[in-house]
């Protein structure tokens, strides 16, 4: 399961990474495209040939620089032009064809983790915040391009010319090649220590860039709210703080790097300068033309400076390997309600018939208050139910668990007869229409948001669906009318009109049941008489489920449930409860007049 950065105790946990080796986690994202992969690599193998026979030419140069041969001193420099094209095509073809790779493998994951996390129950987002996974699609796949488009290929270019370079400096002089190797320890201890050091910092620095965007996400969605209560400074206060933190984990991490490079360069090259010191003796003495030092020293350059770029990679990959450890979380995150293996199939004709049969839940975020204890309820097909109650009594809660949004801690919730957690959530829920509390506005037209109910409605069944929701007219007098944009989470749209627009996606989606979550909450006297008329027709052909506090909204229901505390206080008609002077009177009395009115 995900954990917030906040815990303490969970931080440590997820700066253990796993070294590098988490880069075999990006294998079967790579896997599709073997044949872009191979034709990289030979890409690469055939630069990094190049690149170890440059130097021969050079050697061939200079030990024939004095030969009166002109014709075969042109062919030794036509060679090492050819040579240089080769190695210029080959690197070019091999930026092309690994930058390309990256591309597509970084898209792919972006796709997969999207797509997993946009099913994931809203349990799943008790515990993450959402702009911590959004930190993770974009800051965390951006670092495994670099990787992948860049480090790798890199990496291995440097692993080949290391390993080739090392071979032909054998070739070449085994005295000055022994001497190179005896410091290769010195070297191999600071990359090792360091590099552990690294990774943990890495993964540290992302994290703290990650609750950063979680911060700033939270502070900006909510930003009218935040300026309302003259917030402004303190949420600028506490993104600068985690900011600063971010950089100063970051400056940890550079400094140590740095460190390490510092160390690697210049040890790799006092060795080489040693060995160069030997060398040119050993040409004084006769033991070696100038041409083979030459060959020895480009080869002793090349090797020292792939050990360097190695050192400087292995960085890299360190905060690529966190990356990746971070995105593998949400793609392996455990969600705890899940589908069955072999689903049982919708009822070709849903009628609507909604069951609770001893039914207890909890909200995972606090598990000593039951949400439902013991709720068993029946909802006849067809049947209009209004669900009241004080707040935390239960009422939404019975939404949800339609829904399936959570499972209960025990008991089972029926459609038609047939338990929702024996069938495909996406599949029974196209059973379903909800206009929830808070009304969920895209940033699109009017016209888009309410065909979000049904994407294949043409532009007459989303005008009538807006007009049964009394939204037509209000829409009309937009400036572009169904094609206006209103703008991120409806910003353009006061509180009454996302309502009407969310009741007429609703509406449109015209499904067995409808479930109404306060929906008329932020309606004024005449548009809630419009929107009840819209709602009463519909109830005629549908289920319908009213969640409400106004009282006034549920009166005409068949039956009304009054929750409280998780449990059903009293059931009955308007009259009939206001008459036992129960909960339900006390309500009744409190928002009328008086009691007489009521």
């Amino acid at each position: 399961m995900v954990r917030r950065a906040e815990n303490g105790a969970d931080q440590i946990e997820r700066d253990k990474s796993k070294s590098v080796g988490a880069l075999a986690e990006l294998w079967p994202f790579i896997t599709p495209y073997k044949l872009l992969a191979a034709a990289a690599v030979l890409a690469l193998i055939l630069t990094a040939t190049v690149s170890l026979i440059l130097p021969m030419a050079v050697r061939r140069v200079v030990d024939n620089f004095r030969t009166e041969d002109g014709a075969l001193l042109d062919k030794y420099f036509m060679a090492a032009i050819v040579i240089a094209g080769l190695l210029a095509i080959g690197t070019g073809l091999r930026y092309a064809l690994v930058t390309r790779l990256g591309e597509r493998v970084v898209a792919d994951i972006r796709k997969a983790v999207f797509g997993r996390v946009i099913g994931m129950s809203p349990a799943f987002f008790e515990n993450i915040m959402t702009g911590e996974v959004l930190s993770r699609i974009t800051t965390d796949t951006t670092l495994i391009l670099s990787v992948i488009g860049s480090s790798i290929s890199i990496a291995l270019r440097n692993l080949l010319i290391f390993v080739g370079g090392l071979a032909l400096m054998l070739v070449t002089s085994t005295k000055l090649t022994l001497m190179v190797l005896l410091i290769v320890p010195v070297i191999i201890v600071p990359i090792l220590t360091l590099g552990r050091r690294l990774r943990k910092l890495s993964r540290e620095n992302q994290d703290w860039i990650a609750k950063s965007s979680g911060n700033a996400s939270e502070a900006l969605t909510s930003v009218q709210t935040v300026q309302a209560f003259t917030h402004e400074g303190a949420s600028r206060a506490r993104f600068g703080e985690v900011t600063e933190e971010s950089y100063a984990s970051a400056r940890r991490r550079i400094s140590t790097r740095a460190l390490m490079t510092i160390i690697v360069i210049f040890l790799v090259f006092t060795g080489v300068v040693c060995v160069l010191w030997i060398g040119a003796r050993d040409v004084r003495a006769g033991g070696m033309s100038v041409g083979t030092l030459v060959q020895f020293v480009i080869y002793s350059i090349m090797v020292a400076g792939a050990v360097a770029a190695l050192s400087e990679i292995w960085g890299e990959l360190q905060r690529a390997a966190g990356a990746t450890e971070r995105l593998i979380e949400l793609l392996n995150a455990e969600d705890k309600v899940k589908d069955p293996a072999q689903p049982r199939p919708l009822p070709d004709t849903v009628k609507g018939a909604i069951g609770f049969h001893d039914v207890s839940f909890t909200y995972p975020s606090r598990p000593q208050v039951p949400a439902l204890d013991g709720l068993n309820l029946t909802i006849e097909p067809g049947e209009t139910v209004a669900i009241v109650g004080p707040s935390g009594a239960g009422k939404t809660t019975i939404i949800q668990m339609i829904l399936r949004f959570y499972d209960p801690a025990s008991g089972k919730v029926t459609l038609d007869g047939v338990p929702v957690d024996e069938m495909s959530r996406p599949e029974f829920r196209k059973a379903l229409a909800l206009v929830p509390q808070d009304p969920v506005i895209f940033a699109a037209s009017a016209r888009e948001n309410i065909r979000f109910g049904r994407l294949d409605a043409s532009d007459a069944e989303v005008e009538a669906a807006a007009k049964a929701a009394a939204a037509h007219v209000f829409i009309e007098a937009l400036p572009e009318g169904y094609d206006t944009y209103v703008g991120e989470r409806g910003v353009m749209l006061s509180g009454g009109q996302k309502q009407r627009i969310a009741i007429a996606r609703a509406i449109l989606r015209d499904a067995p049941v409808l479930l109404l979550d306060e929906a008329t909450s932020a309606l004024d006297a005449e548009s809630e008489r419009a929107v009840q008329e819209a709602v009463d027709k519909m109830a005629r052909r549908c289920t319908t489920i009213i969640v409400a506090h106004r009282l006034a909204t549920v009166k005409k229901a068949d039956r009304i449930i009054v929750m409280d505390q998780g449990r059903i206080a009293a059931e009955g008609t308007h009259d009939s409860l206001v008459a036992e002077d129960g909960l339900y009177a006390r309500l009744a009395r409190l928002q009328f007049t008086d009691g007489q009115a009521a």
